[in-house]
């Protein structure tokens, strides 16, 4: 009863913080809707989609809240994290599938190994360096942008403005050492469904 009371509480919390998160826009704190390409409507849909999804995985399992991490862009959902089993991770993809104005989803959940110190030392270091690279280069607005490491394996979530910074973003990602493959899912401003005016 008191585990139950618990979960209400947390998930009357996140769904509470709806509209405040937009203003914050689709990657957390920092980000200003002014420089979010997206229009405030779409911002706002996105971030209703995102706690949607984030409150009902959280009912599914509590742990998800910690394992599994969910970004909409543009009505397209993003899912990274681990889980012990296939089947988990099919129910999560099924669930995603289900949240209301879901226009794809692209599921790059791991099943869970041994933890590797190493490894996940070394992947915080790539992703450090992606993003120190794409904040201080002039041509690439790095708050459209959200990277992941697993596994030397970059994943890269955003919304570029032209097809150059696109390709200095993906350029950034390849050319830091020891980075087996570059995952970019960069949608041009031009491909979003509504866009500032």
């Amino acid at each position: 009863m008191k585990n139950n009371l618990i979960l209400i509480f947390f998930l009357i919390f996140i769904l509470s913080s709806c509209a405040g998160t937009g203003s914050r826009g689709v990657f957390g704190t920092g980000v200003s809707v002014a420089l979010d390409p997206r229009s405030l409507g779409t911002q706002i849909d996105d971030s209703i989609m995102q706690k949607n999804l984030a409150a009902r995985l959280v009912i599914m399992n509590g742990n998800y809240i910690l394992s599994i991490k969910t970004k909409v862009l543009d009505g397209r959902i993003f899912l990274t994290g681990k889980v012990d089993n296939p089947e988990e991770k099919l129910q999560i993809t099924k669930t995603a599938w289900e949240t209301e104005g879901v226009r794809s989803v692209r599921n790059d959940i791991k099943i869970k190994e041994e933890f590797n110190f190493k490894q996940s030392a070394k992947d915080l270091l790539i992703t450090s360096q992606l993003r120190t690279a794409i904040i201080l280069n002039k041509n690439i607005k790095a708050t459209n942008y959200n990277i992941d490491t697993y596994k030397k394996k970059i994943f890269i979530y955003g919304i570029a403005m032209t097809k150059e910074e696109r390709k200095e973003v993906i350029d950034e990602a390849k050319s830091i050492l020891d980075v087996k493959k570059v995952i970019a899912s960069i949608f041009l401003v031009e491909d979003l469904r509504i866009q500032k005016n």
